[in-house]
């Protein structure tokens, strides 16, 4: 074990990737090791935002090949290989990414299952599984295109080409784009700001934003108001509404 090093700030927990001797490659151990950190984390109402970053100049340069070689499709298909990304990528608790160094492979799937991507200038990203035989398999094919369109998205799969932090920013994969020493605080910075405000509102909007990626404009739009009403019968839509009435600071409960 000791894949990770976990750091908890106040409301705001980060969570850096810790195999450098194989580029936080991401195995199976490292995969249930970050879910047993962050399940009992995201059900606690004291944590507002999560932020995950890499270790020594990389975020994660990709999936574990030497776990993954030997394997059959057999194999592969009787494990659902990968399928438990996806209890990561459902964690209610917003999560950013902050990337230094390359994002490859797995770890581009990564920072696009995080709902904010802070990259540094030395930053890269791409899909390269094409060079090994295969494509994507933790939503890299889905992700990237929705987040950046199919033409780009074709020319990094079918290319595995990288694209450094500019052109991620420049097509939206990438959030913000920063030096690479202020990476980690600006990710932090953010991840305070937004685990201060009321814990329901926030998991609301960042339902409400992946909605849209999932349903039609009329759809996603009747799903915001109705989560709008809902968010009326918290204590935090009270005192943010009164605060602002009142003139002062709200104080939100978190909760």
């Amino acid at each position: 074990m000791n894949n990770l090093k976990v750091e908890r700030h106040g409301r705001v927990v980060t969570v850096r990737l810790h195999r450098p001797h194989v580029r936080n490659a991401l195995s199976s151990e490292l995969l249930n090791e970050l879910l047993a950190t962050l399940r009992p984390l995201d059900a606690d109402p004291g944590t507002g935002c999560f932020v995950v970053t890499g270790s020594e100049g990389v975020f994660a340069a990709g999936a574990d090949i030497k776990e993954m070689a030997p394997k059959s499709a057999v194999d592969m298909a009787a494990e659902d290989y990968f399928a438990a990304w996806e209890e990561f990528a459902d964690l209610h608790t917003p999560k950013i990414a902050a990337v230094n160094g390359p994002a490859l492979g797995g770890g581009c799937e990564l920072a696009m299952m995080c709902d904010l991507v802070f990259a540094g200038e030395s930053a890269l990203f791409g899909q390269p599984e094409i060079r090994l035989g295969v494509i994507p398999g933790i939503g890299g094919t889905q992700r990237l295109t929705r987040l950046v369109g199919r033409a780009k998205a074709m020319d990094l799969i079918l290319t595995g080409r990288t694209m450094d932090a500019r052109e991620a920013g420049s097509c939206g994969l990438v959030s913000r784009v920063v030096p690479d020493d202020r990476v980690l605080p600006e990710a932090l910075e953010a991840a305070a700001t937004i685990a201060s405000y009321g814990r329901m509102a926030v998991r609301a909007a960042r339902e409400c934003v992946d909605q849209a990626l999932e349903t039609g404009l009329r759809d996603g739009i009747r799903f915001e108001r109705r989560v709008f009403h809902a968010l009326f019968a918290t204590d935090d839509q009270k005192e943010g509404m009164t605060a602002f009435l009142e003139k002062r600071p709200p104080v939100f409960r978190g909760l």
